[in-house]
């Protein structure tokens, strides 16, 4: 028998061949003859020469030349294996999807030690095997991106979410998942790269409030644009108030002189029970937004702001939290894109409009505050009412709401960091 082999044998062991698939196949293609499974269960143990021989002597050349290939490669792998466990991973990059999941791992000195593509199931625990607690693991704050940053948290792991736009600059060539797992992993190194804070589940919670409420806001919308086009064919018209459109309704379908047919009217009857269910709907959730602002002590401080209710306080809180990942009020404030956009260049400095960036929603329902605010500010004598109308006078009512949603924002910061009440002797001048 071939000594080489035989060597090869004696310094082989039986875990080798149950580290992949591929060598469990491997080994499967050697199971024709009973010499190879006996000698390939007896691998690794603790036998005599005699015995190696005595099985060895019984193999053809060909099967000997196939295991001769498998131990090769299995040692091949068992060494790779062995190098990779012994590797300390300092930053880990997962691109995030709905059921396949890359992961882009580097060392201390940034260089590519681990990559995987794994399933929904599989990664987070072949992360727990591969990095320890402590590690660094960023991720872009997309959907399920919270939930996955709460888990690992949870097992010791430093969490880091970043915005889509910020990692979009280190993707590399072509985009795919391995390189935007890669990208991220570079983007969350950098010393200046702004992070997203992972909200609690109950911010969740309120967020989810907030998102199901203005769905049925817009579809209550709908329904009454429906309605208008509708009624609008046979000559029909509501004023542009929802209210007025609910009172019109009734009015239509007890009308026998307005032209309607008793098929149109079904149908309008029909509408018209939409448009109800939808009302009721949009008042129950209002009610459960005043029941989630009414229990907490945030939200109940926020409320003694101008133009700030249970609406708004919620949703600042479900957004920005205790506001502790911003360092002044302005930045609160550029983060909800209430803040002048700039096209500057040298020593020629040009503001334009606010940017717009950041939370959508929250910036709408700050500034519709703020306009509600601007509208009875002419009848009071503070100096906030003071400043505002003065703006608005200037300027224009729009103007005025938009500067009073940007120090809403500053005062809003002010309060959730040192957990204060409002005081309108600071209004002016104050919040960052």
């Amino acid at each position: 028998m071939n000594a080489n082999l035989r060597g090869r044998i004696y310094e082989s062991s039986r875990p080798y061949f149950h580290q992949t698939t591929c060598l469990q196949k491997e080994e499967e293609s050697i199971y024709g003859h009973s010499n190879v499974e006996e000698l390939i269960n007896l691998t690794g143990r603790n036998r005599s020469h005699k015995q190696w021989d005595g099985l060895l002597l019984n193999l053809t050349a060909s099967q000997c030349a196939r295991l001769d290939c498998v131990f090769v490669e299995a040692k091949y792998l068992s060494h790779r294996i062995e190098k990779e466990s012994v590797m300390k991973l300092s930053r880990v990059g997962v691109d995030l999807a709905k059921n396949v999941y890359q992961l882009h791992g580097v060392d201390r000195h940034g260089k590519t030690v681990w990559k995987r593509r794994l399933r929904r199931g599989q990664w987070l625990q072949a992360l727990l095997n591969k990095a320890k607690p402590g590690c660094e693991i960023g991720m872009e704050a997309c959907t399920g991106a919270h939930h996955w940053a709460r888990e690992l948290q949870s097992r010791g792991y430093t969490v880091r979410l970043i915005a889509p736009q910020f990692v979009k600059p280190y993707v590399k060539s072509n985009k795919n998942d391995a390189n935007d797992a890669e990208a991220i992993c570079e983007a969350m190194s950098r010393p200046n790269m702004r992070f997203v804070t992972v909200k609690s589940v109950a911010q969740q919670d309120i967020q989810a409030t907030h998102r199901v409420r203005s769905e049925i806001k817009d579809q209550r919308n709908a329904k009454a644009n429906q309605i208008r086009g509708l009624v609008a064919e046979y000559g029909l018209v509501a004023p542009t108030t929802l209210l007025a459109l609910r009172r019109a309704i009734p009015c239509w379908l007890e009308d026998a002189d307005n032209g309607l047919t008793d098929y149109f009217r079904s149908l309008l009857h029909g509408l018209w029970g939409d448009l109800v269910a939808l009302d009721d709907r949009m008042t129950e959730l209002d009610k459960q937004i005043k029941t989630l602002a009414d229990s907490n002590e945030v939200t109940r401080r926020l409320q003694q702001l101008r133009g700030v209710g249970p609406l708004v306080a919620t949703a600042l809180v479900a957004t920005v939290g205790t506001g502790e990942q911003y360092n002044k009020g302005r930045q609160m404030a550029a983060a909800l894109g209430l803040t002048p956009r700039q096209c500057s260049s040298g020593d020629k400095q040009r503001l334009l409009g606010i940017s717009k960036r950041g939370d959508v929603y929250l910036r709408t329902i700050l500034i519709h505050g703020a306009r509600a605010v601007v509208s009875q500010a002419k009848h009071r004598d503070d100096r906030l009412s003071q400043w505002v109308t003065s703006i608005a006078k200037r300027k224009h009512p729009n103007v005025a709401a938009v500067a009073l949603a940007n120090k809403t924002a500053r005062m809003a910061w002010a309060m959730l960091r040192n957990n204060t009440d409002y005081n309108p002797d600071f209004a002016i001048g104050a919040a960052g």
